[in-house]
């Protein structure tokens, strides 16, 4: 494997004899940089070996019967996990971790911590194995209840004074604002919870010292003077598609409810209401004219899956106190793997499949199979040296 516990402990300031949080921390330090968030064989074994063993076990390879019985899977999705595992096992991705999360002053967060969310914990074996923040760590045990507001990156007019509205006032009662950081809707209410005086959490899919969307930079750093900015891959890694959808899942978990404010029929923040729904918690939506594709997501959030119509912080707050009759909308999981795969491939530079495999989090042998489809459906192309994302 790429490092024994103790030398990863090492390097985050534990002592040459690190004590047994101290080799847990670093184990689940490592564990993050060697798998694509939400993968349910890594909770599985760390769940029932606790991290620094499920670290050293996986270090030695062992055979898929005996990963299978020590994480209680099954012996095929063992084999699965320890090829998905396999391509990332090599460099200095835990180094280069370690060194951008000192330069950024980003902090590690783990369950063992009286600041972690226990919220999260909800998630069972796809909870995450531990938490990068950069900012005011000392709020990151949120305040209960704290709101998600979510909604489309392309949004109205609108929609941003809705956002903007629901999200001060919230602020103005106490209520943390959790979102996305993104353009539209996430801003939004982002920028009015910090004029309100709130608290509100960024939670990105990339390295949270890492400022996405750029544009939003300065918001970033404001967040992060006021509240904290948080993700759960390490420092350094890039925002994906994939990534995108598993944050959603932890937006959910956090919240005491999920709105949607403003929502294409396509809108990620589907797939936020989706991840709250499965959890238990309430979900609200905000109608928009009849005649708008931007809210045309949210319409159908409350036509098919019995969200709750809000329209002011009131009901908002309605929303909070009562998620005894959440709905029950399932994540859209589908074509996953799929979208990792095009995630790691490029337009214009060829791709190996083991470098595929390493950047999407998943085996060669599960690579070598959605590419073949990707071919059959001509959306990606080989080349002498891998293969290409064919030009749409």
């Amino acid at each position: 494997m790429i490092e024994r516990v103790d030398e990863i402990a090492a390097a985050l300031g534990r002592g040459p004899e690190p004590s047994e949080e101290g080799r847990d921390r670093a184990a689940r330090v490592a564990w993050s940089c060697l798998i694509e968030p939400g993968d349910r064989i890594a909770g599985a074994l760390v769940r029932a070996r606790g991290a620094a063993e499920a670290w050293e076990i996986a270090a030695r390879e062992p055979r898929p019967a005996e990963l299978g019985a020590l994480a209680g899977v099954d012996p095929s999705e063992a084999r699965a996990a320890l090829e998905r595992w396999r391509p990332r096992r090599s460099g200095g991705a835990i180094d280069d971790a370690v060194r951008r999360a000192r330069r950024n002053d980003v902090t590690v967060v783990t369950p063992h911590d009286a600041l972690w969310p226990t919220a999260l914990d909800d998630l069972g074996d796809h909870a995450p194995l531990c938490l990068w923040a950069r900012g005011d760590v000392s709020r990151l045990g949120i305040p209960s209840p704290s709101v998600a507001v979510v909604g489309a990156r392309a949004a109205t007019s609108y929609g941003e004074h809705v956002a903007a509205e629901l999200a001060a006032g919230l602020a103005h009662v106490g209520i943390a604002v959790v979102s996305g950081a993104a353009y539209g809707i996430d801003g939004a209410a982002h920028r009015a919870s910090l004029a309100a005086g709130g608290t509100t959490f960024a939670f990105l899919a990339g390295g949270c010292d890492r400022s996405y969307p750029s544009g939003h930079a300065d918001l970033l750093d404001r967040i992060a003077a006021a509240g904290v900015v948080v993700s759960e891959v390490p420092c350094g890694a890039a925002p994906t598609k994939w990534r995108f959808l598993q944050r959603n899942r932890l937006i959910a978990a956090v919240s005491g409810a999920t709105v949607v404010v403003e929502a294409g029929l396509r809108s990620g923040s589907l797939n936020t209401a989706g991840h709250a729904a499965a959890l238990g918690r309430p979900i609200g939506a905000v109608p928009g004219p009849v005649t708008s594709a931007a809210s045309a997501g949210t319409h159908r959030l409350l036509r098919e899956f019995d969200a709750v119509c809000v329209t002011n912080v009131a009901e908002v707050r309605e929303l909070v106190g009562d998620g005894s009759d959440a709905p029950r909308l399932a994540p859209d999981g589908a074509s996953s793997d799929r979208t990792r795969v095009l995630d790691a491939l490029s337009e214009r530079a060829d791709r190996s499949v083991d470098r595929i495999a390493a950047q999407s989090g998943m085996s060669v042998p599960d690579v070598e199979a959605v590419l073949g489809g990707l071919l059959l459906e001509g959306r990606v192309e080989p080349t002498g040296e891998g293969w290409r994302r064919r030009l749409a």
